[in-house]
């Protein structure tokens, strides 16, 4: 099966697009919310972050809290990649198990931080949903309420855009509204079906 990786920088539109493809009937597997079910209470990894982080990063449920973990990694380099020590090959082993599983021409792997992770030996072709840096900002401040120190600070955090655009096969431009991703979009996904039934991996 054709897997695409679908990736994009914060605020890129990652989310409208990958909503489109499964309204389209495309199987999508999405790993920012396989990482949420592996930091659900009861799950080894939610235990390890607690560990490695203190329990202050849990909130009175015994849930990860967010924002107070988001503050201290995007703050730490060092704590970033600890995070990620403990949630990436987690990450990768349900992203495998769940795209064994399927049985479709092609399917979407959304992975945001596909050019940092080194999981793109998961995929067969790069997708990137991108946007002006001016725009991606607006965006976050706007969704999240957050200041644009802070949307900033995320965005410095992830690969630079021209890194992201380096690693695509296909590009989605999303700099305007979403009606305008529609004809792309589509194209995209008539591209891929046609590259599947090919056996163009």
């Amino acid at each position: 099966m054709l897997v695409v990786g679908l990736t994009g920088g914060i605020g890129s539109g990652k989310t409208a697009a990958s909503d489109r493809f499964a309204q389209l009937g495309v199987p999508v597997i999405d790993t920012d919310l396989i990482a949420r079910e592996l930091v659900e209470p009861g799950q080894p990894a939610l235990a390890e972050i607690a560990d490695a982080f203190g329990m202050d990063c849990l909130d009175s449920q015994g849930r990860l809290d967010r924002s107070r973990l988001r503050e201290r990694v995007f703050m730490d380099d060092a704590g970033r990649r600890k995070l990620e020590a403990i949630l990436h090959p987690r990450i990768r082993a349900v992203a495998r198990n769940r795209i064994a599983a399927l049985s479709a021409p092609y399917c979407l792997l959304v992975i945001p931080l596909l050019a940092e992770t080194g999981m793109m030996d998961l995929v067969n072709r790069v997708l990137v949903v991108d946007a002006p840096e001016v725009e991606q900002i607006r965006r976050v401040m706007t969704r999240d309420q957050i200041e644009d120190v802070q949307a900033q600070r995320i965005l410095a955090a992830q690969a630079r855009r021209d890194q992201r655009l380096a690693i695509a096969d296909d590009i989605l431009e999303n700099s305007g509204d979403l009606a305008e991703l529609e004809l792309p979009l589509a194209e995209l996904h008539r591209h891929y079906l046609r590259l599947a039934a090919n056996g163009s991996l």
